[in-house]
């Protein structure tokens, strides 16, 4: 895991994906491969400070993005990468950009999800927070098997502020 001792994880995120949506707001809208697996890369870290409830979803989304930016030597854009797929007919094959791709989102929308859960709930518990998040997000993806695994390791996630202190965060980040 990255040392976040002087880092300040949150913010290096914001700022990454905010020059992404001034990239898919512009004229052009065309999105890089390389910089979007890049953004996505400073989100790894943290579903490593959640725990072993999110260690498999951190290592299959490590996984996902170093796939996508081992593509962009080949594939410069996202739009060449899922024309590329369909093209090939691989869109729903497993291990084929395009799925990863799927996966990658997921994976920003359930920490997107958390952090607004994090935000709207009162107290220092992450167990409602990630629990939510995983529902919307993971779960109707899931077999029975892993959503109960899931539901289990929630008991194992750290309070928020430990997660902010984790992050080198203060908590005035989550209100910008």
């Amino acid at each position: 895991m990255t040392d976040f001792e002087t880092e300040k994880p949150l913010r290096k995120i914001s700022e990454a994906f905010k020059e992404l949506a001034a990239t898919v707001n512009s004229q052009s809208a065309i999105v890089e491969v390389a910089s979007f697996s890049r953004a996505c890369s400073l989100v790894s870290p943290l579903f490593g400070c959640l725990g072993i409830a999110f260690k498999f979803a951190e290592m299959d989304y490590v996984a996902k993005v170093r796939d996508l930016a081992d593509a962009s030597k080949l594939i410069v854009t996202l739009d060449a990468l899922l024309d590329r797929d369909m093209e090939q007919n691989t869109v729903r094959k497993a291990g084929s950009h395009s799925r990863n791709l799927l996966r990658v989102k997921r994976g920003l929308d359930m920490v997107k999800v958390l952090f607004e859960q994090i935000i709207v709930t009162e107290g220092n518990s992450l167990r409602d927070p990630a629990s939510k998040a995983y529902a919307q997000v993971f779960a109707p993806h899931h077999g029975w098997a892993i959503r109960k695994a899931v539901a289990a390791g929630m008991y194992a996630l750290p309070t928020k502020a430990q997660l902010l202190n984790k992050l080198n965060e203060d908590g005035e980040c989550l209100h910008q």
